[in-house]
C-alpha cells in the first residue's frame, strides 16, 4: 500500500500576458530589450508573440518532468489559477500521462503576481489503491496577530502586525489512501529577492520565512493537538520555501575545470520546521552533494547548487519510510547548470543552454507506504 508524492515550483504557468515590462525594463524579456519599440502598443504584439513562441517548448518540458515523477499526487508552486493548470493538464500533460490527474485543487492566496499553489490527484495510486479527497482548508487569512508571531525583524521590513503571514499559502488538504489518512500541507515562501538594509536578499527577507514556518508548525500542531499530537500522524510538509540549509559552491570555469565545495548554512527558516524532530527532510537521505533542486547563479563569481524544494514528512510517516529516498528529476534543467560530473545526466530534447527549460527548480518526488 504506497502512494508516490512530488512537489513542483512549475514557474510561471500562466495563462495571461505581462506587459508590465514596457514602463519596467526590469520585467522587459532580455528578447525585446534587443529591439527599439516605438510605443505600447507594439510592446504588446512583440511580447505576446515572444510569449506563445516561447511557452510551447517550456510547456512541454514541464510535462515531461511531470510525466518522469510518476506521481499519484502532484503538490505545484506557481500556477496561475485553475484554467492555468486546465488547459496544461489538458494540453501537455494529458498527452504524455493520459487522463491521469482528474482532481484539482487550488484557492486563491495572497501573492501579488496572482502565482498560487495547487494540488492533482489521480483516482488512484499505481498500487490501485483509492485516493478519497475528504477536506480542503486554505490559511491564506491568517495574520501575524493570529497567531502572536509579530517580530522587530518584521517592523524593519515595514510589515505590520494585522497583514497576512503567508505571501502565498498553506494550502492544506486531507485525503485517504486505501483508506489510510494523510495530510497534505502546501506552501511557497517568500522569495529571497534582491538585498537591501546592508543585507544580501536571503538574509533581509529571512524573518518573513521564519514567521511562515513558524505558522506552519502551528497549523500542523493545533490540527492534531487534540488527537493526541502530530508525531504520530501521517502528513507532509511540500513545497518551495526558497531557502537552504545547505549549499554546494561553484568555483572555476570550463579551462581549468570546476571546484565544488559543500558548506552549512547557521540561520535556515528550515530549522523552525526541523528542530525538534518535528519533521524530517527526506532529501537528506541523499549525499551531500546530491541533494540540490535549483542551481543559482548571479555571474561566475556567484553560483551555487541547493536544495529549495522540500517533501518534510511526519515522524511516524518517516519511520515508517526508513528505506525511502526522493528522486530528483533533473532532466529539464538548462544547459548552463554547472553541477558534479558524477551526476551526469541527459536531458530532455530541446532543453536550451538557458531557455528553455522546464523550470527553474526540479521535482522531487517520494514513495510511501501506508501502514
Amino acid at each position: 500500500m504506497s502512494v508516490r508524492i512530488a512537489t513542483f515550483n512549475v514557474e510561471n504557468l500562466m495563462n495571461r500576458f505581462d506587459f508590465s515590462g514596457f514602463k519596467n525594463n526590469l520585467n522587459k524579456d532580455r528578447a525585446l530589450q534587443l529591439f527599439q519599440i516605438d510605443d505600447e502598443a507594439q510592446y504588446r504584439q512583440l511580447e505576446q508573440a515572444r510569449a506563445i513562441a516561447y511557452a510551447d517548448d517550456t510547456r512541454q518540458l514541464t510535462a515531461l518532468a511531470i510525466a518522469e515523477t510518476h506521481a499519484d499526487i502532484l503538490c505545484l508552486q506557481e500556477v496561475d489559477n485553475i484554467g492555468a493548470l486546465n488547459a496544461f493538464e489538458f494540453g501537455y500533460l494529458f498527452k504524455m500521462v493520459g487522463e491521469g490527474y482528474r482532481h484539482k485543487y487550488m484557492v486563491e492566496g495572497n501573492d501579488s503576481r496572482g502565482i498560487d499553489v495547487a494540488v492533482l490527484m489521480r483516482d488512484q495510486t499505481r498500487d490501485g489503491l483509492p485516493i478519497e479527497f475528504v477536506a480542503m482548508t486554505s490559511h491564506a487569512h491568517l495574520t501575524y496577530n493570529d497567531f502572536g508571531i509579530y517580530s522587530s525583524d518584521l517592523a524593519l521590513l515595514g510589515i505590520e502586525s494585522y497583514q497576512r503571514i503567508f505571501k502565498r499559502d498553506c494550502l492544506e488538504i486531507d485525503v485517504r489512501i486505501g483508506g489510510k489518512p494523510l495530510t497534505l500541507f502546501v506552501s511557497h515562501f517568500k522569495s529571497m529577492g534582491t538585498p537591501r538594509n546592508g543585507m544580501d536578499g536571503r538574509a533581509a527577507s529571512m524573518p518573513v520565512r521564519v514567521a511562515e514556518a513558524k505558522a506552519v508548525r502551528r497549523i500542523i500542531e493545533d490540527k492534531f493537538a487534540s488527537s493526541g499530537g502530530s508525531a504520530d500522524k501521517s502528513w507532509v510538509i511540500c513545497g518551495d520555501f526558497n531557502d537552504y540549509r545547505e549549499r554546494v559552491l561553484i568555483k572555476g570555469d570550463t579551462l581549468v575545470g570546476y571546484m565544488f565545495e559543500p558548506v552549512k548554512e547557521i540561520e535556515s527558516s528550515l530549522n523552525i520546521l526541523l528542530e525538534g524532530g518535528f519533521c524530517e527532510n527526506l532529501v537528506e537521505r541523499r549525499p551531500e552533494m546530491d541533494r540540490w533542486t535549483l542551481y543559482h547563479t548571479r555571474g561566475p563569481n556567484e553560483r551555487h547548487l541547493c536544495q529549495l524544494d522540500y517533501i518534510l514528512a511526519s515522524p511516524s510517516l518517516a519511520q515508517n519510510n526508513m528505506q525511502a529516498v526522493p528522486d530528483i528529476i533533473r532532466q529539464g534543467q538548462p544547459f548552463r547548470a554547472v553541477f558534479p560530473p558524477d551526476q551526469k545526466f541527459e536531458r530532455f530534447p530541446r532543453i536550451g543552454w538557458d531557455r528553455p527549460k522546464a523550470s527553474d527548480h526540479c521535482p522531487v518526488v517520494v514513495t510511501f507506504d501506508m501502514v
